[in-house]
């Protein structure tokens, strides 16, 4: 569809959400509400896609990708000005153009082919796609003539009796062919009381030209729901929640409990994980087969492989490859790189590290800023001592090292192959293949001391 261009709204404030940002970049299912529209819109394969801003247009535009054109409505007069400001942007190629809202973040690319090939079939001037309601209270009325084509949207507050009773609401998202787009902008005003543009006086131009004015009519009323309020903002989260679920699942992937389960639109999962309730899954992440995770996980833009296990544990920004036992109780924390076969047990935190195969943290350990080889064993209550207030340093354990409980590695050190390091030591200096590290205060023992200082009788 390289003769469609697609104008996306997305400049008001929002002050019925009452918050300090723009109404489009709060998040439903780990996305900004105007990404989940612009991804939608990038499976039509238009031309081009243009972005009004308006409202802390810089944090709009800071969310959106780069190739994405926007164009900033100074103030804010109403949907016809918004798409004036889009207008001269449209490529000369464009034929259609579709308009949408930023907070509609259900609507599905599907849904916006079917509105463009209904409009072409007909031979529009205008397209409308428009939604039947059991309770269309608040919703502009789709009034039409006796052969069915749409004569004007009459909205609520201005609607008879009668046409209140009309179920067929307007969804805000239109396809017009570009030069009568273009010609009814230039003849609407704004001689009304709120005086603003708006964008559905095209349809009584158009009309008044002879130009026939179609309606598709689709009829999921949940898909064009707009977000004007966090409870709307927390009802679409669900509703692209249990979507995102229900595919995960046609994929073959085993969800326990959906109503604790909450995954992001952009997470792949291989067949037969099996993810338990409590789990979080978000961002750019990618999962392998025959996982179980959770319950109590939280993982963001992570690439997991194959065949591990992860209970009650944070997982961010980082690699882990298959076979691994993670928790419970772990964080593994950005770029770390978790190879095969790796346990990461209880309350142990690892960040900024490369942890090679065979290898075993088990508990109770911190490893910042590290290298570790394969088949190493890390004991209880070790720490890589990793930060001297300034600069952050690496730990270099290589492969079959052996560190026992209650050590302190200083950064930089490294211990070398086969190395063992006694338990409760203090590590400043590097140990040689295959030798013993030992670091202890020489233990001394003062008889009778506690009742000589008369702490005890």
């Amino acid at each position: 569809m390289k003769d469609v261009s697609v104008i996306i709204l997305a400049a008001g404030k929002g002050v019925r959400m009452k918050s300090g940002l723009p109404k489009v970049v709060h998040r439903v299912c780990g996305k900004e509400m105007v990404n989940h529209v612009v991804d939608n819109v990038k499976g039509l394969g238009a031309s081009q896609t243009i972005v009004v801003v308006g409202y802390k247009a810089d944090v709009v535009r800071d969310v959106l990708d780069k190739e994405i054109d926007t164009v900033c409505q100074e103030q804010q007069l109403g949907t016809g000005h918004a798409v004036m400001q889009a207008v001269p942007l449209i490529s000369r190629q464009a034929k259609q153009v579709i308009v949408l809202y930023g907070d509609t973040p259900l609507v599905r690319t599907e849904t916006l082919k079917r509105l463009i090939e209904h409009h072409s079939r007909g031979n529009y001037g205008m397209t409308i796609l428009t939604v039947e309601m059991d309770n269309p209270e608040g919703y502009g009325r789709i009034i039409r003539d006796s052969t069915g084509n749409i004569t004007s949207i009459v909205e609520h507050r201005d609607a008879t009796s009668g046409q209140r009773e009309i179920r067929e609401v307007n969804s805000g998202i239109y396809c017009f062919e570009k030069q009568l787009l273009v010609e009814g902008l230039d003849n609407i005003n704004s001689d009304n009381a709120q005086g603003e543009y708006y964008l559905t006086d095209v349809v009584e131009f158009l009309r008044s030209k002879g130009i026939i004015i179609g309606g598709c009519v689709y009829r999921d009323p949940q898909e064009v729901m707009g977000v004007n309020t966090k409870h709307q903002l927390s009802v679409v989260q669900k509703i692209m929640n249990r979507r995102n679920l229900d595919r995960l699942m046609e994929d073959g992937v085993i969800i326990e409990d959906p109503d604790s389960t909450y995954i992001g639109s952009s997470v792949s999962i291989g067949a037969d994980s099996r993810i338990l309730p409590g789990t979080h899954i978000e961002g750019n992440t990618r999962i392998g087969q025959d996982n179980l995770i959770g319950p109590g996980v939280r993982i963001r833009n992570c690439s997991i492989g194959s065949g591990n296990e992860i209970e009650f544990s944070v997982l961010r920004d980082s690699d882990i490859g298959n076979q691994c036992r993670i928790g419970p109780y772990a964080h593994i924390r950005p770029n770390s790189s978790l190879h095969n076969g790796i346990r990461i047990g209880n309350f142990v935190e690892v960040k900024n590290s490369d942890v090679r195969e065979g290898s075993k943290v088990s508990h109770l350990s911190y490893i910042g800023d590290g290298d570790i080889g394969k088949d190493v064993n890390i004991g209880c209550g070790v720490v890589f001592v990793n930060y001297d207030g300034r600069t952050k340093h690496r730990t270099v354990i290589e492969d079959e090292a052996f560190v026992g409980c209650n050590v302190n590695l200083v950064a930089p050190v490294r211990i070398k192959r086969g190395a063992y390091v006694a338990a409760g030591s203090t590590i400043t200096k590097d140990i040689e293949e295959y030798s013993l590290g030992i670091e202890r205060g020489k233990q001394a023992e003062i008889k009778d001391w506690v009742r000589k200082k008369g702490l005890k009788k």
